[in-house]
């Protein structure tokens, strides 16, 4: 078995004519110095923008749309298909988000860091609107757009923690139910938007188009042939999750020695060379809160000594019709916001939360993961509350520190949502985010996740995702 390289993470910074063997020897730094040069057209957001936006209905998303435009290189054709697809549903995710954010009481909108956060949307907005009534069709064109969605996807990088600090800040306003209705909303509705700006700039990088702009092959300097990638765009069509788990296994084994001086160890069985089409991110961030989860247990435990169980299944490829999964509800993708629900009865805008998206592929691999541990399982009286998104994992003294910034510098997305930073270096408690979000990634394109714990003993964990069927 061998590591697939991955396209390069999404960077900010000027994408004119910029080949992809160049993106991939950018640091960090060089990227930021770029993006603090970027200047793009915004146009002033007036409510009447986001009101008139904001009344359009959701546009539903599958694997099978990011996929449609063709595997990379796309033609120039495809490549302005693929803009022109983005421009089309950006603007309104935005002012469903915006909405959403107005209708939290006035008090948590005026937290600062939850204020951001809507600044930041309006921002992005902003950047979009200039393009709204017009269509790509140049090459000139595609890579302004493109530099539009590297903007994007740079200013939300940190959304999570952002509204963890100020939802924690604000704690005392707002109820916990209340908190993680929105939350569920809003990070689910956030992973399509970054998936759909992200899908595009992928595309963008290996497009065939601006390789001829540039007078190169379909090979980078090292000899690289981007047309055999099992990638599009963020896609990898021949992920192996077993991979995937050993990769999330070093790096949560080394979070546990750093803590606590041991490392558990996990066996794989079932398939493990199976492999379907899906996106790695997320599947990263997914195994790695449930190691995190089980690892943390069985250290606690004093069963470090015992392995933790991953049994990789493939899901078989039924029809829908047999297999009883007839599609992903609007609810899975946080489709059902307030910006929805208060336009009224009359409106074209509304969404049901019942209602179903599209039914899937008749042919959908996929793959069902169990994690099972032994360390001691999940007690009743915290059962209740695993898909909550709760801060009860710190005391007053930990949020006080957290909210201070006594927490090894800033907390980003992971470290929020790990909580491996703070006042309790000994502990992978976190802030309650990671379980509901790992079930937010999980749900948002048809799978989900099952916890059945057996206290006293230990916990399985059923993870099931579903696949975008055979990619041409």
């Amino acid at each position: 078995m061998f590591a697939r390289q991955r396209p390069k993470l999404i960077q900010s910074w000027p994408i004119r004519r910029v080949h992809p063997s160049v993106c991939l020897q950018q640091g960090r730094l060089a990227a930021r110095a770029s993006y603090q040069t970027l200047n793009l057209t915004r146009k002033i957001v007036t409510d009447d923008d986001i009101a008139n936006l904001a009344a359009k209905p959701l546009h539903p998303l599958t694997l099978a749309d990011l996929v449609k435009h063709g595997h990379p290189p796309l033609s120039e054709k495809a490549l302005f298909n693929s803009a022109n697809f983005t421009l089309s549903i950006l603007p309104t995710r935005l002012a469903h988000r915006i909405q959403s954010l107005r209708n939290l009481p006035f008090i948590v909108v005026s937290n600062p860091h939850v204020s951001k956060i809507h600044n930041n949307y309006l921002h992005s907005l902003s950047t979009l609107l200039p393009w709204a009534e017009t269509e790509i069709n140049t090459l000139e064109d595609e890579i302004k757009f493109t530099e539009v969605m590297a903007d994007l996807v740079h200013t939300h990088a940190n959304t999570i923690s952002i509204l963890a600090r100020g939802f924690l800040e604000a704690r005392k306003y707002i109820s916990p139910s209340e908190v993680t209705r929105f939350l569920d909303e809003h990070l689910r509705a956030r992973i399509g938007t970054r998936l759909i700006a992200e899908q595009h700039i992928a595309l963008h990088f290996s497009s065939q188009p601006h390789r001829e702009l540039e007078n190169e092959s379909t090979h980078d300097n090292h000899g690289n042939n981007y047309d055999g990638s099992s990638y599009n765009g963020v896609i990898d069509t021949q992920l192996c999750p077993a991979s995937i788990i050993r990769h999330c296994e070093g790096v949560v084994g080394d979070i546990c020695e750093l803590k606590y001086g041991v490392r558990p160890r996990i066996i794989i069985n079932g398939e493990p060379e199976y492999t379907f089409a899906h996106i790695p991110v997320h599947l990263e961030y997914i195994i790695t809160e449930l190691l995190k989860n089980a690892f943390r247990a069985t250290i606690e435990r004093g069963m470090e000594r015992e392995p933790v169980e991953i049994t990789i299944a493939p899901l078989p490829e039924l029809s829908v019709s047999n297999s009883g999964h007839k599609g992903i509800k609007n609810s899975m993708q946080g489709n059902t916001d307030e910006a929805s629900k208060s336009l009224g009865s009359d409106t074209k805008g509304h969404i049901d939360g019942d209602e179903l998206i599209r039914p899937l592929e008749e042919s959908t691999p996929g793959v069902t993961i169990r994690i099972r541990d032994r360390g001691g399982g999940i007690s009743p009286e915290n059962y209740g509350h695993i898909w909550d998104y709760s801060f009860t994992t710190f005391n007053e003294d930990q949020i006080s520190d957290t909210l201070s910034g006594n927490s090894e510098g800033n907390i980003d997305a992971l470290t929020t949502i790990s909580g491996s930073s703070g006042v309790d270096a000994n502990s992978l408690a976190g802030l309650g985010y990671g379980l509901p979000l790992g079930r937010a990634y999980a749900e948002y394109f048809g799978g989900g996740i099952a916890v059945q714990s057996l206290w006293g003993w230990g916990t399985d964990v059923y993870l099931s995702l579903r696949g975008v069927g055979k990619v041409d």
